[in-house]
């Protein structure tokens, strides 16, 4: 089951949703009213769904949405006329009033939805390919690495630093391209 962030620009309505949620098993991390807070807290959790008003008391969603990191979701809780006004891709949107039931089932299906994004092999174009074999063959060349072992190097840099395999490959081309 996802961690969950809740915001609402009134507290008393986060604080009731967040209610209802952990009544029904989900784990709420935190209660608030401020896109800040909510990023705050998406660095100390690696990932989870974001359920929050349209207008937090700092930002509108949107603006949130560009910033949380990649491994969030967001559930946006608006108005309709809001909601048929807004574009932004990735965001599942809840028109109100929410019943319980419309809201446990928005976050059942992304949750379901994170779980085959992330059963599913990542397409990588063929430059992150590239990238990701430059790497190995610069491993096999500096360290005498094997190709399987440079490959499980990369990907043990890439689960330690919580980034993708591409990037962790960039890195090490960036460490021994001096060298």
């Amino acid at each position: 089951m996802a961690d969950l962030i809740v915001a609402f620009s009134k507290i008393e309505d986060a604080r009731s949703i967040s209610s209802v949620l952990v009544r029904h098993g989900h784990n709420v991390v935190t209660t608030c009213r401020s896109g800040s807070y909510v990023l705050n807290a998406t660095d100390r959790i690696s990932s989870g769904i974001i359920i929050c008003g349209y207008k937090l008391s700092d930002m509108v969603y949107s603006e949130l949405s560009e910033d949380i990191p990649g491994s969030f979701r967001m559930i946006v809780v608006a108005s309709r006329e809001r909601i048929d006004e807004a574009e932004t891709e990735g965001v599942v949107f809840e028109a109100t009033p929410i019943s319980v039931k419309s809201l446990l089932g928005s976050i059942e299906a992304v949750e379901a939805e994170t779980y085959e994004r992330r059963r599913r092999p990542a397409k990588r174009s063929t430059g992150d390919r590239g990238r990701i074999d430059a790497a190995k063959q610069l491993l096999i060349a500096k360290r005498g690495m094997t190709e399987p072992e440079a490959h499980k190097f990369l990907q043990r840099k890439s689960m330690e630093s919580g980034v993708s395999l591409t990037v962790a490959a960039e890195k090490v081309m960036l460490m021994y391209s001096g060298s």
